[in-house]
C-alpha cells in the first residue's frame, strides 16, 4: 500500500491535515465542535465501507448522502467558510509568507493610544459604565462601521469615556477603532449564537464574541453590571483582567 508513497504525497496528506485543523479551530469557535467531528466521523465510516470492506448495499446509500453533502457543508458552515476566506484574503496569512523571506522589523512601536485606550477602561470599570470597544486587525471593518457614526477622531481617554457616558447618544453601541483613530461610534455587531457562552453575560459580551469570530479583531468590554473588564479574541474570552494585563493584551501581535 505504502511501495509508492513518495515526498510529493506526504505533502499532499500534511497539507489536508493542516486544513482539517484549520477548519477545526474555525468551528471551534463558533461552538459547532461536535457537528464538524458527527462529519469527520461519518466520512471515515464511508470510506470505510465503500474502499475497505466494499458493502454494495451501504456503500450506494451513503453515497447519495455524499452526493448532496457539499451543498450541506455550505448551508451548515456558511459561517465559518466566509469566515476562512475573509481570513484567506487578509494581509495576516500573506505576512507570514513574508516574514519567511524578509527579516522582522524590530523597531519600537508607539503605543501612547493603547495606553489612553486603558485608562478610559479603567476608569469606566470604576464607574460601572459599559463599553463595547472593538479593535480593527487585518480584516476590514466597514461594513459594521456604516452602521453607526462616523468618528474619524484620534484617541484620547476622554473622549471614550463621553462616548460611553450614559447621557451620551453614541454610548449604546460598539466604538470601532482602526490603527490610532476613533473610526465610528455606535456601531451594530453581530451577536454570537455559542451556546457555550455564560447565562449572566449580557448583549455586549455576545456581540463582542460574535465580532471575534467574524474577524481578527480585538474587543474590550466593560460590565455595566459588575465593573469588570473582559477581553476577547479569536473567539476566546478572558474574563476580570486588569488594567496592567489589558495593556499587554492589546500590544500583542
Amino acid at each position: 500500500m505504502f511501495a509508492h508513497f513518495g515526498i510529493k504525497d506526504f505533502i499532499d496528506v500534511l497539507l489536508v491535515a493542516l486544513l482539517l485543523f484549520y477548519l477545526f479551530r474555525l468551528v471551534k469557535i463558533s461552538g459547532m465542535r461536535p457537528l464538524f467531528i458527527g462529519i469527520l466521523v461519518f466520512l471515515v465510516i464511508w470510506v470505510l465501507v465503500s474502499q475497505v470492506f466494499n458493502m454494495q448495499l451501504l456503500g450506494s446509500i451513503l453515497n447519495q448522502f455524499v452526493s448532496v453533502g457539499l451543498f450541506l457543508l455550505v448551508i451548515l458552515f456558511q459561517d465559518e467558510i466566509r469566515r476562512f476566506l475573509m481570513s484567506l484574503g487578509s494581509k495576516k496569512g500573506w505576512r507570514f509568507i513574508a516574514k519567511l523571506f524578509i527579516p522582522a522589523n524590530r523597531e519600537k512601536k508607539d503605543t501612547t493610544h493603547l495606553t489612553a485606550l486603558v485608562l478610559a477602561c479603567m476608569n469606566m470599570s470604576k464607574t460601572y459604565t459599559g463599553a463595547l470597544i472593538v479593535i480593527q486587525g487585518d480584516i476590514q471593518l466597514g461594513l459594521y462601521e456604516q452602521t453607526g457614526e462616523i468618528v474619524n477622531a484620534d484617541i484620547s481617554s476622554r473622549l471614550v469615556e463621553n462616548i460611553f457616558f450614559k447621557n451620551s447618544p453614541l454610548h449604546d453601541g460598539a466604538m470601532i477603532i482602526v490603527g490610532k483613530k476613533i473610526k465610528a461610534a455606535a456601531c451594530i455587531l453581530p451577536v454570537s449564537q455559542n451556546p457555550n457562552i455564560p447565562k449572566h453575560l449580557g448583549l455586549r459580551h455576545r456581540a463582542g464574541l460574535g465580532i471575534s469570530q467574524e474577524t481578527d479583531a480585538k474587543v474590550i468590554v466593560v460590565s455595566e453590571e459588575r465593573g469588570k473588564i473582559t477581553f476577547i479574541w479569536q473567539g476566546r474570552m478572558r474574563m476580570n483582567v486588569t488594567p496592567e494585563e489589558l495593556q499587554e493584551l492589546l500590544i500583542e501581535e
